[in-house]
């Protein structure tokens, strides 16, 4: 793939993105420091982006080149051998603010570490935003009764998930499902469907006598910074 495939393949996967409601020209501006017009013309084949915008463009977004390869490509790239660590049989748990914060996970700070069948993580597909490539991505926390409440019975009390931290993109690992994510709030970590509009992070509960949270970005956020990542393995005592 040249650089003019690229440029067609991002700029198409913008505007996918703009028509499905997951974002707008507006935030994308906002996140990469273009201009409005730029990105509008960018958008509607007025002009081209130089290939530092590209760049801006794809960390904004949380998008690297694999994502825009050809679906030929895409399959060789599935088939091909997985990564040692997508081959992950065991996940530390940690404290919440660990998994927040903390890109490493040293053996002090884990409690113990919860086992896992072989295999299990290496299908999932990161979609991580640049800053995360050398973050540890699988950990596990322990879920307080208040923080499943809201999203009872997806998740019961005291249960432990699985957080995949190379997964902080709003785009949904599968269109037919809500994607469930573990979200920085003010310091605190809440579960929740979350969606984006207008600049602000739309948090969404399961249970209906729960409220629906609107979350404001600050000027230099995006939604990226405060999505820790997300749940991809829940584990409940029947």
């Amino acid at each position: 793939m040249n650089v003019a495939q690229l440029h067609e393949r991002l700029r198409l996967e913008i505007a996918r993105r703009i028509d499905r409601g997951l974002l707008t020209g507006t935030a994308l501006a906002r996140q990469t420091g273009l201009q409005s017009s730029h990105i509008s013309n960018f958008i509607h084949r007025k002009r081209k982006l130089s290939l530092a915008a590209i760049d801006r463009v794809l960390a904004a977004q949380m998008l690297s080149v694999e994502d825009l390869l050809p679906a030929r490509h895409s399959r060789a790239i599935e088939a091909s051998p997985a990564p040692l660590e997508d081959t992950v049989d065991s996940v530390p748990l940690v404290s919440q603010a660990i998994a927040m914060n903390s890109p490493g996970v040293s053996v002090s700070s884990s409690a113990e570490m919860i086992q896992l069948p072989a295999g299990i993580l290496g299908h999932l597909r990161p979609r991580r935003a640049i800053i995360r490539r050398d973050w540890q991505r699988f950990l596990a926390v322990r879920v307080t009764a208040a923080q499943a409440r809201p999203m009872v019975p997806v998740l019961a009390h005291h249960s432990i998930v699985v957080i995949d931290r190379h997964y902080n993109s709003l785009v949904s690992h599968q269109p037919s499902r809500p994607g469930l994510f573990a979200v920085n709030v003010a310091n605190s970590l809440v579960f929740r469907y979350v969606s984006f509009d207008s600049d602000r992070l739309i948090l969404r509960p399961h249970a209906l006598d729960h409220p629906v949270d609107l979350l404001s970005l600050g000027p230099t956020q995006s939604p990226s910074s405060l999505i820790v990542g997300r749940v991809c393995i829940c584990i409940s005592e029947l």
